[in-house]
């Protein structure tokens, strides 16, 4: 399983495409995912954080992740947000000015982490690392960023492995979203089209356990919606 990922090419179309949406971003998702974001982001945040964590929100885009940590679990975290475009940071501070957490802004990639190893309880990728130039890159840096027994949670679009159902997302991703995006924020949703050019690219459900497994010493993969929509958590 050599280059998966976006490569830098798509990915570079990809970053065009989420800094044109940012108005729309959180609208559309809401409604492409038939409202089941928030529930599988909860999921999976209950048994990867625990006060007093040190969390980097990876691909945390307006801190979706980290809001939920506040809210479900606990205040008593610090967070780092890290994102690739600096314009999705500039929103933390005026969305997270009612919270007491310590929290810091980073901007990069996931393959190249700017912080020492061994810093976090807790890796958060909330619909994010598939849009990794390389995945492979990207989880051999989480893991070392990680302390040990540290968690890297994801949340994520899955590829089923039958090809029944796997079909029936793909079709969903290639026609219905498109129309979803658009009822939800009119032509500014359109751009969404592109997330099925990220399915693509995304390894089968197996194929990212066995990749996480490569890496990680143990993997938790929950499935939902068919195998459409996945729940990971990966131990160091």
């Amino acid at each position: 399983m050599k280059n998966i990922g976006l490569g830098n090419s798509y990915w570079n179309e990809v970053i065009k495409v989420l800094r044109n949406i940012i108005p729309v971003y959180d609208k559309v998702n809401s409604a492409i995912s038939l409202g089941k974001d928030n529930q599988f982001r909860k999921e999976g945040i209950r048994k990867s954080v625990f006060p007093g964590n040190h969390i980097l929100d990876a691909g945390s885009g307006y801190g979706n992740m980290s809001k939920l940590v506040l809210d479900i679990v606990s205040d008593d975290v610090t967070i780092n947000f890290y994102d690739p475009l600096p314009e999705m940071l500039a929103e933390i501070k005026n969305r997270f000015k009612n919270y007491n957490s310590s929290y810091f802004l980073c901007s990069g990639i996931f393959e190249k982490i700017p912080y020492k190893s061994n810093s976090f309880d807790a890796v958060l990728c909330g619909y994010s690392i598939r849009d990794s130039i390389a995945l492979d890159e990207s989880f051999v840096e989480i893991h070392r960023v990680l302390k040990k027994n540290g968690r890297l949670l994801i949340v994520d679009l899955g590829k089923p492995d039958n090809f029944l159902a796997r079909f029936l997302v793909s079709f969903y991703l290639k026609y219905f979203l498109v129309i979803m995006a658009f009822l939800a924020a009119g032509r500014k949703g359109l751009p969404f089209r592109t997330l099925y050019g990220t399915f693509l690219r995304w390894p089968r459900n197996k194929d990212l356990n066995e990749l996480l497994s490569n890496t990680f010493s143990k993997v938790e993969f929950n499935k939902k919606l068919m195998g459409g929509a996945i729940i990971v958590i990966a131990y160091k």
